[in-house]
């Protein structure tokens, strides 16, 4: 008899990041919509506060990954059986999980004869995140878009660059910190036990279940986003800037960053290159001399990595139109 070959569904990861403004949700959202034309089943995640990629699409997206109309120019051509879906993250609604590890601890310590205040406890706990609940919701949510099955590629559009440096800090700051915890919720539960054993006997063990493992899961979790980000094979960060210097600056930091925590960075995209100035148009022309400049710069800064260029639209794109033509350039 023939062994039975099981296949397992296997999720890409594509992450924008760079500084602030320069158009890390439109690159998300032109991706999103090229990928879901090709035929992949698509998911586009916000992780940044602005939750600017409803204005991108021009609807409204949830908390929750919310099915987005595929239609316009590249599904037409491509006459895509694929699906773009969208959600944004709302950090309040994540928080409260993390609040719930914080009470479960507590409760643990008094267990113990250790009176301290759930406010008290809390405090102890969020002193290890040096970052806010969007970049734990989003290490959260990595694992749980990812292992879920249900999408072929994910796109994250990640926040600003101090937030991108933080997120992938995350893993290991938080799992030293979730040691800790979970050392101290087993000693708790060790005096607990002990003393009242002493006291009731073996009815001392009627209702006292252990109800979750919740820091070690939290924990396993985190190690596996860690994982993730840093799997070529599973995953790609590109940096996102526009032709100025003290964006090429910060990138050129930020790419330093990524590598040194083994985050595969492949491409840079340079976006709102002007490509045709205006006729007669003397400050236009200096512009683009300007920008090819600082293309040449930004080839010679970083030599080892692909660079994409996206027109300047002289405005916001929003909208499937707009997207459309950005997401011609976006590679997939």
């Amino acid at each position: 008899m023939s062994a039975t070959v099981v296949s397992v569904a296997v999720t890409d990861c594509i992450y924008y990041g760079g500084k602030g403004g320069v158009g890390k949700t439109t690159c998300a959202a032109a991706t999103g919509l090229s990928l879901a034309a090709a035929g992949q089943r698509t998911l586009v995640v916000s992780t940044d506060p602005a939750h600017s990629l409803s204005d991108s699409f021009e609807t409204d997206i949830d908390s929750e990954p919310t099915a987005l109309e595929l239609s316009g120019p590249l599904e037409a051509e491509t006459h895509s059986e694929g699906e773009l879906w969208g959600v944004e993250i709302d950090p309040a609604t994540q928080q409260e999980r993390y609040e719930k590890l914080a009470r479960a601890l507590a409760a643990d310590l008094r267990s113990a004869g250790i009176s301290l205040s759930d406010a008290e406890i809390e405090r102890l706990f969020s002193g290890g995140m040096p970052a806010g609940s969007d970049e734990i919701a989003a290490l959260d949510l990595l694992v749980e878009y990812v292992d879920s099955g249900e999408w072929d590629v994910i796109v994250f559009d990640t926040a600003p660059t101090g937030h991108t440096l933080r997120l992938f800090d995350m893993p290991g700051i938080m799992g030293n910190a979730l040691e800790t915890a979970q050392s101290l919720r087993g000693q708790a539960r060790r005096i607990g036990s002990a003393a009242r054993t002493a006291m009731f006997g073996p009815l001392s063990m009627l209702g006292n279940q252990d109800d979750d493992e919740s820091l070690a899961s939290f924990q396993a979790r985190l190690e596996r986003a860690r994982e993730l980000l840093v799997d070529p094979d599973r995953t790609e960060f590109r940096v996102v800037l526009i032709p100025e210097q003290m964006a090429i600056a910060e990138t050129e930091r930020l790419v330093a960053r990524l590598r040194e925590a083994d985050v595969p960075v492949e491409r840079l995209i340079v976006n709102r290159v002007l490509e045709d100035p205006h006729e007669g148009c003397p400050r236009c022309q200096s512009r683009q001399a300007r920008h090819e400049d600082r293309l040449a710069e930004i080839h010679e800064t970083f030599p080892d990595l692909e660079v994409v260029t996206l027109p300047d639209l002289e405005g916001e794109v929003h909208g499937r139109e707009s997207l459309s033509i950005i997401a011609e350039r976006m590679p997939t």
